[in-house]
């Protein structure tokens, strides 16, 4: 189906006695349910495919904090108003790659979304990176008249790539349809491996000054952040180094031409955004001067980046992504190794009324060190 089609199904969609859970008994019953499969402690859990958002409703009465997407603005639309007053997000995007961003969750369901999907093992091998160590994932799937996937087909897909999987025919239970049924029903919940040895993500940071200026570009169309300003950053890839990754991802975003000597250590941060894993984040200072530079900064990638500006170091806009500003502020106080922890609940956005996470880390004061501060203070 289409997302048009979606969009015509959205009102009649609770109709259906497992879609709409108007019958106090079925609702009933698909509440016993989650409340076996998802973990008695409250859990942030991304509901997939939620159409107007039934089962999202159940995990959060159950004390659970949710994350719904549905492809159809009309779905997304009624799902919001019977959320209302919850604090469930409910996004419109694809289920098969969820706009989450890089957030984790304890908990991804999903009621029969994975057979509609064009390509469900690429699905299923995204929603599992999407889960926390000794997170589950929730599949209620099914065969009708012909069409669905097999229990059989969608366990050989998940069970390579979790701890464990377990399997729940769901057929012979009348209570959840509304009606006897005779197709082939089931729930599968697979569990991810527990904690292993630690592993994270490097980002690197570039600060890219003219005077007292910095260079930002505003994120768009990324998932993370979007219509917040950001240093130009990425990702370091499998066998660079961290100074290799700034030159490169300098390139790609702004068409900076670098070497190595252009670059400053500014700063070292191990960071944790909200709902997501850590990571360590290497801040570079690159000094760029337009009478003796020989290149410009302009937007190489506006898929992602809707545009750069300059802002004063000592007067940095509000419009933040938290992480980038709180390195800003640590490199401009003359800091170099600072812990950034976000809570969970905490915004992306930099909150200029919030709690600060910056941690502050001090240097070990060695004699150049103190040689060199008893210069400056000379």
């Amino acid at each position: 189906m289409t997302p048009i089609d979606w969009d015509d199904a959205a009102d009649s969609f609770d109709e259906e006695p497992d879609h709409g859970l108007l019958d106090p008994a079925v609702r009933k019953a698909w509440a016993a349910k989650l409340a076996g499969w998802l973990p008695t402690e409250p859990s942030r859990v991304l509901d997939l495919g939620c159409g107007t958002g039934s089962l999202a409703l159940l995990a959060t009465e159950l004390g659970h904090r949710v994350t719904a997407v549905d492809l159809s603005p009309r779905m997304v639309g009624l799902a919001r108003a019977k959320l209302s007053g919850t604090d469930t997000e409910v996004l419109v995007g694809d289920a098969a790659r969820p706009p989450v961003g890089e957030r984790t969750f304890d908990v991804i369901m999903a009621r029969h979304v994975l057979w509609l999907l064009p390509d469900p093992d690429r699905a299923l091998t995204h929603w599992l990176s999407l889960l926390r160590p000794g997170g589950r994932l929730v599949l209620i799937e099914g065969v009708w008249s012909g069409v669905g996937l097999p229990a059989t087909r969608v366990t050989m897909s998940v069970a390579p790539l979790v701890e464990r999987v377990q399997h729940e025919h769901l057929s012979a239970d009348a209570g959840l349809w509304g009606r006897a049924v005779d197709d082939e029903r089931y729930a599968l919940l697979a569990h991810a491996a527990q904690r292993r040895r630690h592993t994270e993500v490097v980002d690197v940071h570039l600060i890219l000054r003219r005077g007292d200026e910095v260079l930002l570009a505003r994120r768009s169309g990324t998932g993370y952040g979007d219509g917040l300003l950001n240093c130009p950053a990425g990702h370091v890839e499998d066998g660079e180094d961290v100074r290799t990754a700034m030159i490169r991802e300098a390139a790609e975003e702004i068409g900076a031409q670098l070497g190595p000597e252009d670059l400053r250590t500014a700063l070292v941060m191990h960071h944790r955004g909200p709902g997501g894993r850590p990571r360590t984040g290497w801040f570079f200072e690159v000094l760029h001067d337009a009478g003796r530079t020989a290149w410009e900064p302009y937007n190489r990638e506006p898929e992602k980046c809707s545009g750069l500006s300059w802002h004063p170091l000592s007067a940095l806009p509000d419009d933040m992504v938290a992480y980038c500003r709180a390195g800003l502020e640590a490199y401009r106080a003359g800091e170099r190794f600072v812990i950034h922890w976000h809570d969970d609940t905490d915004p992306i956005a930099h909150d200029p009324a919030g709690i600060g996470r910056a941690i502050l880390l001090a240097r070990t004061d060695t004699g150049a060190t103190r040689e060199a501060g008893d210069r400056e203070g000379s």
